[in-house]
């Protein structure tokens, strides 16, 4: 079993930074998990933001350049630094994860996750 804990999120001016952590805990450490973060708003379905797999980092479009998915093994926690912050960035933040995987696994997908955080929360103001 794994557990999940997300920290970090508040509320930020459009253009500034936040990051929020993590804390993989359980049976496991952050390195044995694929670890992914997803961002939901009211009324709509979870979306992918990055997934961390071994060491293989894959962004959604529209944070590329702008956020940075980390990891620190001694403390099994994942990072996601959020820089030059967006109105559109606002939501609800989860990390959620799933055994390592390799080519083909879709790993866009909310469903392809087996373990998830209680989420926190981002709200970015203009």
């Amino acid at each position: 079993q794994v557990q999940l804990a997300e920290s970090g999120g508040g509320l930020v001016q459009a253009g500034g930074s936040l990051r929020l952590s993590c804390a993989v805990s359980g049976r496991t450490g952050p390195y044995d998990y694929a670890v992914a973060w997803f961002r939901q708003t009211p009324g709509k379905e979870r979306e992918f933001v990055v997934v961390l797999n071994w060491n293989d980092r894959y962004y959604v479009d529209s944070v590329k350049g702008r956020f940075t998915i980390s990891r620190d093994d001694v403390r099994s926690t994942v990072y996601l630094q959020m820089n030059s912050l967006k109105p559109e960035d606002t939501g609800v933040y989860y990390c959620a994860a799933t055994p390592l995987f390799t080519g083909g696994y879709n790993y866009l997908r909310a469903t392809s996750y087996d373990y998830w955080g209680q989420g926190t929360q981002v709200t970015v103001s203009t």
